[in-house]
Parts: structure tokens; sequence; C-alpha cells
């Protein structure tokens, strides 16, 4: 294990990759944000990655979610990022689940971090108040067009910042899906290896019409 994660260790030393190796995370959502997700931390050596999504990959999906080829089509994407998370990584458990957050939230499942990869605003409110209920920190994450948003919730409350309404969502592009994501894994994984993390804080992140990369920081709770 020390040679496949040699980089990681000069990083952050033997002990906390062994950390890492005994924590457990939900990831909820398996396309954009999700196959980012479960490629960066399945690769990193989170112990065990719980992937729930009911959904089947279709071809639009293709472009962004970097988990999935054509050959996909039809498959159920929490599987897909499974079976590559453990062909990527083999110190790494990935169990699929072909549910919705509400069903798979009845199984009671312990795991010391959920990561929101989810594309609307009711089942993110029903993360937080699951996570809130069983004290697990939870991050979200979410992006449209050339702007992103993330957050590691732990006191503060999903439901008081956020207006829960549907809407049409715009276009997006697979870049900043990629880089949302990323933002969402660094600080899943300063948490599980016991560094640092600034909670209760959303980053907001846009380019502005001179292509600017903008970032904002808001306090909330």
């Amino acid at each position: 294990m020390n040679n496949y994660f040699s980089r990681q260790i000069k990083l952050w030393g033997e002990e906390s990759q062994h950390i890492l190796q005994n924590k457990k995370i939900a990831i909820i959502g398996a396309g954009g944000l999700g196959s980012s997700l479960s490629f960066a931390l399945g690769s990193s050596g989170v112990g065990e990655i719980h992937i729930v999504d009911f959904d089947e990959v279709s071809l639009h999906n293709i472009h962004r979610q970097i988990a999935f080829k054509t050959t996909d089509e039809g498959r159920n994407k929490a599987k897909v990022n499974a079976d590559l998370i453990m062909q990527r990584c083999p110190y790494t458990k990935a169990i699929p689940y072909d549910l919705n957050f509400q069903e798979w939230s009845n199984l009671n499942i312990a795991v010391d971090l959920i990561i929101d990869a989810t594309d609307n605003l009711p089942t993110r409110a029903q993360i937080d108040t699951y996570a809130k209920q069983r004290s697990i920190p939870w991050i979200y994450g979410s992006v449209e067009a050339f702007n992103g948003q993330v957050c590691f919730f732990e006191k503060a409350s999903f439901r008081d910042f956020f207006a829960v309404k549907e809407r049409t969502p715009a276009g997006i592009a697979a870049p900043m899906v990629m880089h949302i994501a990323s933002l969402q894994a660094n600080l899943a994984l300063r948490y599980l290896v016991g560094w640092s993390v600034k909670k209760d804080l959303v980053y907001y992140l846009f380019f502005n019409k001179e292509g600017e990369l903008i970032t904002q920081k808001f306090a909330i709770g």
C-alpha cells in the first residue's frame, strides 16, 4: 500500500494514510460531481465508499461525467462508479446502491462523512436533516454554467440559507464540474485525515465577463 500511495504519504505521512484507510463516506449522486468525487476519493484510499444513485447513464451525461463511456449507456450510475474505483484502487471498497437518498437513509449505514453530488435542492435538504439527526458533517456542492458553490456543513442549516424550489438549470461544461468536485474532495480529505477545515462557509466561484475567476465567501449559521 505504501508504494501505491507513495506521493500522498510524502504529503501527509503513513499515519494519515492509515487513518484514511479506516474511514467510511457516502457520495449521494453518481453523475457529474459524483463521478469526479468517486474518481478522486476512490484513488486516494478512503477505506469504504458508499455510492447512491438510482439513475442510469444516458448519452447526454457522458461528456461531463468522467466515469462513463458510451458502452455504459443504460447501466446504473452508482454501479459504474463503484466498478471503476475497485479497478483503480485495490485498497478502497466501493458499494453501489440503486436507490434514492431517502431509501438509502433508511438503511442506517454508519459513515464518517456525507458528500452531496445531487442536482436538486429538496434532496440536499433531506441530506442536511439526516446529517443533523446523526451528527454527521456533509459537504454540499453545486455547479451550473461557469459558476459553482461548495460548503462544509456542520452546524449551519441548509434550509436557512437556500430557498428550496425547482428551476430549469442552465447548460454546463465538464471542466467546471470537475473543479467543484475537486474542491469538495479536498475538503473531504483534509477532514478525514484530521487536518483543519473551515466549516459552515460557502465558497462561491464564478467567471466574470472578463474571464477572471472570482471566489467569494459567505459565513452561514
